[in-house]
Formats: C-alpha cells, structure tokens, sequence
C-alpha cells in the first residue's frame, strides 16, 4: 500500500491554515503535500513549504494588504507571483482576522476565467 504524503510544512502552519480554510464552507482544501485551494482551476491560497501562505487578490486588495501589513512581492521557485501576497505568519495565527482576506481571495477566483481539466484518458 502506497504511503500517503504530507506537507513539508511546520505542523503548526498547517494546523492554522486548515482552521482558516474550515472557517468558509464554500472553500475546500486541497493538496496533500503542499495544502491551497482552487476554484474553476485557478489556485487562490496556497502554504508553502516553508509555512509561509500566499492569497491571490485582486490589485486594489494587494494593495491595501501590502500596504497595511508592510509586505512585497511574492516569489515562489524563482518566479514572481504577480497577483498573490504573502500573509505574515502573525496574521495567519489570527483566523478571525484572516478570514476577510480568504474571503476577498475567494470573490477574487470568481471573477478569473475557468481553466481548462486535464482529464486522465484511461
């Protein structure tokens, strides 16, 4: 029998990003190595590795989350993310508080256009 992965991630990242994600019934996690969720194929919250969570926001959103908690630019494998910011790991702690910007992040997947299914052909 094939040993299921888990994240990389430090337990306790883990643990406050599934409350955060359990906060909203209409989201659900996803991934068993590196948790984030997804609507219509496109990825909208993810934690890395390292325990850091990034959200997809719209411009005006990352603006004023990057502004009011005094981050930059998101860069993931060597490649900038362009419409994702990083939450600081004080914040993610605080799943009240984070909760608006899962939110905000959520709305935001609504408006991307669907991404295409690779369908498995077997």
């Amino acid at each position: 029998m094939p040993v299921k992965k888990t994240s990389s991630a430090p337990p306790e990242a883990i643990t406050a990003y599934d409350k955060l994600i359990a906060s909203n019934p209409n989201i659900e996690r996803k991934g068993a190595t590196m948790p984030y969720t997804s609507l219509n194929g496109n990825m909208f919250s993810l934690l890395t590795p390292t325990g850091a969570m990034i959200l997809r926001l719209s411009e005006k959103d990352r603006e004023e989350f990057n502004k009011k908690y005094k981050m930059g630019v998101v860069i993931q494998y060597g490649a900038v993310m362009k419409e994702y910011v990083e939450v600081p790991d004080s914040l993610l702690k605080k799943t009240k508080d984070l909760e608006k910007y899962l939110q905000l992040s959520y709305e935001y997947a609504k408006t991307l256009k669907p991404k295409a299914t690779k369908k498995n052909n077997i």
